[in-house]
């Protein structure tokens, strides 16, 4: 905590989500705050505005990552499926140790690249089983927890709801909200996914309404936390929002922009 020009101290928090391979960033983002919350996706799996980046074009090269995206963007979600089948099919050995693999040389650099202190969940691209081994001692991950910062309690749940993409982190809209209600009352809900309102969950660029939370809705209608803090759709209609009295801000896509959200109290 930073002393003002009154001589009282202030707590400036530095937020991103949807890292996806920014480690350059990610190195600076923390430069000027008391500490650095991730809401996750760390892994780049591929990227929609450059297909040649990521874990899938490194593996089928960049024509066959042009086919996904468009499938994808189209809702196409079958077709999508049948061609990463026939492409993995091609390749041959073990697809999840390859996949594995690809991650764990994302998570050592992403991980390396946090800085002290760090808070962070994970998204739904996120692989939550490999993270303890990645995560140093100034690295706290949190899901479905709450934790104090500059006199103000934060409440962490991390991943998806589940969808046709079936990505790693997915899970059920009960085991969610169970989630969310056992934080209780904070002062900043910090998740990867937006409370399910249109204008939040609405992606502009992939044509398409992503997955957001009805608990995390209710949640903040009941408790009314000072903010609501998320990620995961790229490219909002808006990219924050009043909800009661609630602010509720998009803090993604770190990926394109490189700047993280600044919080300051």
């Amino acid at each position: 905590m930073a002393p003002t020009p009154s001589g009282n101290s202030r707590t400036r928090v530095h937020v991103v989500s949807d890292v996806h391979g920014n480690a350059r960033d990610l190195a600076r983002s923390g430069e000027g705050a008391d500490a650095l919350i991730c809401l996750g996706d760390l892994v780049l799996f591929l990227d929609y505005a450059d297909h040649t980046r990521g874990i899938f074009p490194d593996l089928f090269g960049e024509e066959n990552a042009d086919q996904l995206v468009e499938l994808r963007t189209a809702r196409r979600f079958e077709e999508a499926r049948e061609l990463g089948a026939r492409l993995w099919s091609a390749v041959g050995g073990d697809r999840a140790a390859l996949i594995e693999k690809a991650v764990r040389k994302q998570y050592a650099e992403m991980f390396a690249a946090f800085p002290t202190p760090t808070y962070a969940t994970y998204g739904n691209v996120d692989m939550p089983t490999l993270w303890s081994e990645y995560a140093g001692p100034g690295t706290t991950v949190l899901d479905g927890e709450r934790i104090e910062i500059g006199g103000w309690t934060f409440g962490f749940v991390g991943g998806g709801l589940r969808t046709p993409m079936r990505t790693p982190y997915e899970i059920g809209d009960e085991e969610y909200a169970a989630k969310i209600e056992a934080l209780g009352e904070v002062d900043v809900l910090c998740t990867h996914i937006p409370p399910e309102v249109p204008e939040l969950v609405y992606d502009t660029v992939a044509r398409r309404f992503e997955r957001g939370s009805r608990a995390l809705l209710d949640a903040i209608r009941r408790t009314r936390p000072r903010y609501s803090l998320f990620g995961h759709v790229h490219q909002p209609l808006v990219r924050r929002m009043r909800i009661g009295a609630t602010e509720c801000v998009n803090v993604g896509h770190f990926a394109g922009s490189g700047k993280p959200w600044a919080l300051e109290w």
